[in-house]
């Protein structure tokens, strides 16, 4: 131990010293023996225990070097895990340098002092990875300008080409007419590269200017430049303008090849030109010009394209009869055209002859034949091509072949093939959308298999595929509503509101699935999430149906909270939807039974307006018991509605049941209100106010209104008078009373009579 402790620091420094990873085995310097022993060696290990001469003088050399030194030789690098990262190349930093930073001089300068040197690989290794074209071209131009590099024709033709891809026509023209200058010579593939790329951008006549300016500048125009024009200028359906050129290239002793025969033949029919595509196809056979599968394959596809398949059917045999082998293209073109034409069988036949060829059915194949097939309602086929597809994993080029597979599927009744279609879609790696899952939940719903329906519905729900915002084919109507239906009748109304609010987020404002979710709540016992859905309803201004309010109502009526189905009602009026007598006997009765008595006196004020008469036991009862509570003013003001709307109140029974009940001074302007409105009251009412207010000692409050009962002409017993008279005259009343006398009495003359008029209204 003794020994580790006082070499330690020196072995350590030993170890940083191999290079080897293999000298990492010098930790065995750590045991506690003398003994140093060597690292792993493909060679026998010595059995002599004394180290090694020159392992010796490196740790005698260590012991002697100063701390400082001892602490640098210490530090140990770690080797990084994993894979090493290849060290980017220079072209790719300047790349990304140009990428992320503005074009700037110190962007320049930064570039500088990374090159020691522009040489041709690296400036053209720039050009091709420039992230865009402005990129490029400010690097063209600086490198030149800069006096770094001077290009030549590859870098101007890479220029030319990245400019024209970028629909910088312009630019590269001048770049490509400035060549001169800088004692670059020009080459004919420039120039078809600016006329190709003028043409894709369908500029034919300039097209055509610089095609005209290669003979102004010398450049010499072969085959390739004349195939290249005819090809922009037939594109554009300029059939006359092509066959002109084509005699001058004629003129200039250029003889047409095959390819250009095809350029020509294709633009013919491009421009259904048939018979000069036809005369073009002979013409070369005169010049010994033999046609090939490209050609044979541009006349079907012509054929095809007018709507002539037997023509096509011609050329296709003569093809074979001269041993040249159809490719895929000829036969996916042949069975375009039977599908065009509705001869799926004879497509189908065509697909059989080409597997037992070898030839093998690509994605335009499969998705030329299954539209037909649709069409054609052979819907085992299908199932049967798309089967093949999977195995083969070769996917359609457009997806909306699905849809029709689904549909037709569905059609035929075959639900079971339209759910694979879905899962062919998922083995194929095509994203699924909402649209698609419509379709199978709505026809399962037609079919009544609810759980396949609900299933379907759970992944739609969990993958939130409504929501993505990729998606192109929505959910329609009839789906939706009929799986929100369903769930709404059978418990599952928050599932069906789960679905909803997703749509919902898509923009889906549908007034049938808004009415059935309020009515699946309201079945549910859950009103206040159906009027949750009912403000949104509101809000958005989507249209509600009137028995969705009703089962809103009465759930709130069923759970015991008949103030929130007052809302309810008011909102279902203001909506335009008019409640029937039922309902509102049911509002009415339960906030009357709630002790809601002016919330109810509301309900049924409405109700008489909306013209509703039915009801009026129970309005009986709420005018009873506004006048026992004191709400007189409003018991009242309901009662000049109802007589408005043709019905009176029994004046006699309330009188009575207020009177009984010691509530005087509401008997006293109900009987008041029924005197100036001359109501039909018994005179039996008037004494049992009478005897009511003398009870309570309202002696005043008597007289005042039996003065009005003798206005009316009321009639009223003796005694209640003469008992009226004694207490007027003990409280003091004396006038009152001598007033009431003479009335009584009747000796009092008519002028008296009137005199004692307008006396006791002065009293009054």
């Amino acid at each position: 131990m003794a020994y580790i402790s006082a070499s330690r620091q020196s072995r350590i420094s030993e170890l940083s010293r191999f290079s080897d990873p293999i000298s990492l085995k010098s930790l065995y310097f750590f045991c506690s023996s003398s003994t140093i022993e060597s690292p792993i060696d493909s060679s026998p290990a010595p059995t002599d225990s004394t180290p090694k001469p020159d392992l010796e003088a490196n740790v005698a050399a260590s012991q002697t070097m100063p701390d400082s030194a001892i602490a640098e030789e210490t530090v140990y690098q770690r080797p990084l895990r994993g894979k090493h990262r290849n060290q980017e190349k220079l072209e790719d930093t300047i790349c990304r340098m140009m990428a992320n930073r503005p074009w700037t001089t110190r962007l320049q300068n930064s570039i500088r002092s990374l090159v020691p040197e522009f040489d041709h690989s690296l400036v053209y290794n720039v050009l091709h990875g420039a992230r865009n074209s402005e990129h490029a071209l400010q690097f063209f131009r600086w490198v030149e300008r800069a006096g770094l590099f001077q290009h030549d024709k590859e870098t101007h033709y890479k220029i030319i080409e990245i400019l024209g891809r970028a629909s910088k026509l312009n630019h590269a023209r001048c770049i490509l007419l400035d060549m001169p200058k800088k004692g670059v010579e020009w080459d004919e593939d420039m120039f078809v590269r600016l006329i190709d790329s003028y043409g894709q951008k369908g500029i034919v006549q300039e097209s055509v200017k610089i095609f005209q300016k290669m003979e102004e500048l010398g450049v010499e125009r072969t085959l390739k430049s004349y195939d290249t024009l005819f090809k922009v200028i037939m594109r554009r359906g300029r059939y006359m303008m092509a066959k002109r050129y084509f005699n001058k290239m004629l003129n200039e002793g250029i003889m047409p090849t095959c390819e250009t025969y095809n350029i020509m033949i294709w633009g013919f029919f491009l421009s259904s030109r048939v018979e000069t595509a036809n005369r073009f196809f002979e013409e070369m056979k005169t010049r010994d010009i033999s046609p090939n599968v490209v050609t044979y394959n541009t006349m079907i596809n012509g054929y095809y394209r007018v709507k002539n398949v037997e023509e096509a059917e011609k050329y296709f045999v003569e093809m074979k009869g001269k041993n040249i082998a159809p490719t895929v293209v000829t036969y996916t073109t042949m069975i375009k055209g039977y599908v065009s034409v509705g001869r799926v069988d004879d497509a189908l036949k065509l697909l059989e002859e080409m597997k037992s060829f070898g030839i093998k059915p690509n994605a335009i194949t499969y998705s030329t034949l299954l539209p037909g097939l649709c069409d054609a309602e052979k819907m085992s086929e299908a199932q049967n091509i798309l089967k093949e597809m999977v195995e083969k994993y070769i996917a359609p080029k457009d997806n909306s072949i699905f849809t029709r597979l689904m549909l037709g599927q569905c059609k035929a009744g075959n639900l079971d093939a339209a759910s694979n279609v879905l899962k062919a879609m998922i083995r194929l790696s095509i994203p699924t959308e909402a649209g698609h899952y419509g379709i199978l939940i709505e026809n399962f719903c037609k079919a009544g298999i609810f759980d396949r329906a609900v299933n379907l519905l759970d992944k739609l729900i969990e993958k939130e595929i409504i929501l993505r915002p990729q998606s192109t084919l929505e959910m329609e109507p009839n789906a939706y509503n009929s799986i929100i239906n369903y769930l709404c009748n059978s418990g599952q109304t928050t599932k069906a509101e789960t679905l909803f609010r997703q749509l919902m987020k898509k923009g889906v404002q549908d007034s049938v699935a808004f009415n059935n979710l309020i009515r699946g709540h309201a079945t549910e016992g859950t009103p206040d999430s159906a009027s949750e859905i009912l403000t949104i309803m509101i809000r958005r201004k989507v249209p509600s149906e009137g028995s969705a309010f009703k089962l809103l109502v009465e759930s709130y009526l069923k759970k015991g909270e008949p103030a929130d189905a007052k809302t309810a009602l008011d909102s279902m009026i203001e909506q335009g939807h008019l409640p029937d007598s039922s309902l509102y006997r049911s509002v009415m009765e339960n906030l009357f039974e709630d002790g809601r008595v002016q919330t109810a006196s509301r309900v049924m004020k409405t109700m008489v307006e909306k013209g509703v008469k039915e009801n009026m036991d129970l309005a009986a009862k709420i005018l009873e018991a506004l006048l026992v509570r004191g709400h007189v003013e409003e018991a009242l003001g309901r009662i000049e509605l109802l007589m408005h709307s043709g019905w009176a109140p029994d004046f006699d029974n309330l009188l009575s049941v207020l009177c009984e009940k010691g509530k005087t001074i509401a008997a006293l302007k109900l009987l008041d209100f029924g005197l100036e409105r001359d109501c039909t009251i018994d005179f039996s009412s008037y004494d049992k106010v009478l005897d009511a207010l003398l009870e309570a000692g309202k002696t005043l409050n008597a007289y005042s209104i039996l003065c009005k009962i003798k206005e009316k002409g009321g009639v009223t017993d003796q005694s209640n008078i003469e008992e009226l008279i004694k207490s007027l005259n003990e409280e003091g009343n004396t006038k009152q009373a001598d007033i009431l006398s003479r009335m009584i009495v009747g000796g009092d003359t008519a002028a008296q009579s009137k005199k004692g008029k307008k006396q006791t209204s002065a009293l009054l």
